[in-house]
């Protein structure tokens, strides 16, 4: 399957006014070498394991797979390969489209990013008047390079 992603930083809070109820999420990384990275998440009280291409871009290869929240607790705690990244998501319905914002926790504190997914990469959507700057094509805005390199660490000087 297909996925076209564009993401975003967020420059504001008045996104929240819109948004629906959070979810809490936590999902680790088994693999982030080679073609793709594999990882298990817990969102709310469902669990999943997740290949996604390793590319940066809008566009790449992913696939999603149920899998026993027993299952997904016991590999966070002794599979993964860094600490799993901790967010709470929230969805913001905005013209045709459904923004996702994240707002991470743990050692990625304070950084919030949105995202939109695409039928089209060259699909036109409103542009919401809190969101910031594009981050598509930037590595370390992806959810397996803050598992590897936590946004707290971008603050003391050790960027990615």
């Amino acid at each position: 399957m297909q996925e076209i992603e564009r993401k975003f930083l967020v420059a504001d809070s008045t996104w929240q006014a819109h948004a629906g109820p959070g979810r809490a999420f936590s999902q680790g990384y088994l693999c982030t070498d080679g073609p793709a990275a594999v990882r298990v998440r817990i969102e709310d009280d469902a669990a999943n394991i997740n290949i996604k291409q390793a590319v940066i871009g809008a566009e790449r290869a992913e696939y999603e797979y149920a899998i026993p929240l027993a299952d997904a607790r016991h590999m966070l705690v002794t599979l993964c390969v860094a600490t799993p990244v901790a967010k709470t998501r929230y969805r913001v319905l905005q013209g045709e489209h459904v923004w996702e914002i994240d707002v991470f926790a743990g050692a990625n504190a304070g950084l919030v990013v949105a995202e939109i997914e695409l039928q089209q990469a060259d699909e036109p959507f409103t542009r919401p008047a809190w969101l910031g700057r594009e981050v598509t094509h930037e590595q370390c805005y992806y959810n397996h390079a803050l598992a590897l390199h936590p946004y707290r660490d971008w603050q003391t000087g050790n960027a990615p």
